[in-house]
């Protein structure tokens, strides 16, 4: 009986001891979650850092970015629609959408090479598969989007280009299961209409289609 207490408090003080530790251990066990800056890549400073062609807006209120942003979105757009209509405007240069589409993505290549070069982070963080069917993708629109002058004039190819919307919609709706509210779908037909108005505005300019 005296053997059997001695092991049974020899039991109890293992057991206490091992209570102890796990208790002490307790105390040292802590679970931190990293920041939202900490998580974020390395060569972006800050959530709200705005910066466009190198300049950092952040230190504008933001209406202020906002009217910025807006603002070189139409001002570079309009440029490159003036040039890209001037393009086409050259006699024997409409079969040649595909060569217009090599130039401009060779530019795309060298400034993407710039960039990477200034910038510090430079991991993959997207596979390569996935890089590939976006590149096909956005080479396939542009190119046929050139070639569509080859057939039709430039008004009509921006008539389409401002329908866009729709079609974008409508995929939405029956591939990703989005749902739009009335002001969305109300938007997105005012804006495609007055963009189709202010394209026709000028009596002398036509559409011409071509079935091809």
């Amino acid at each position: 009986e005296e053997q059997k207490e001695d092991n049974n408090s020899t039991e109890c003080s293992e057991l206490g001891i091992m209570d102890l530790k796990f208790t002490s251990s307790r105390k040292h066990i802590s679970i931190s979650v990293p920041s939202k800056s900490q998580t974020m890549s390395p060569h972006i400073k800050s959530v709200d850092d705005v910066v466009v062609l190198g300049m950092n807006l952040s230190k504008f209120n933001k209406p202020t970015q906002f009217f910025i942003c807006v603002s070189g979105v139409f001002m570079f757009y309009l440029i490159y629609g003036y040039l890209q209509e001037l393009i086409f405007s050259v006699e024997g240069f409409k079969p040649f959408g595909w060569y217009l589409t090599l130039v401009q993505f060779g530019f795309y290549s060298i400034f993407g090479l710039i960039e990477l070069q200034l910038i510090q982070d430079k991991r993959r963080r997207i596979p390569g598969k996935t890089y590939m069917i976006i590149a096909f993708l956005t080479v396939g629109t542009m190119g046929l989007s050139n070639t569509s002058l080859g057939y039709l004039n430039y008004p009509t190819q921006v008539i389409f280009k401002c329908c866009k919307l729709i079609p974008v919609m409508i995929g939405g709706v029956f591939i990703q299961g989005k749902r739009y509210n009335i002001a969305d779908v109300s938007a997105a037909l005012c804006m495609s209409l007055g963009l189709i108005w202010f394209t026709l505005a000028d009596s002398t300019v036509a559409p011409n289609f071509n079935l091809t």
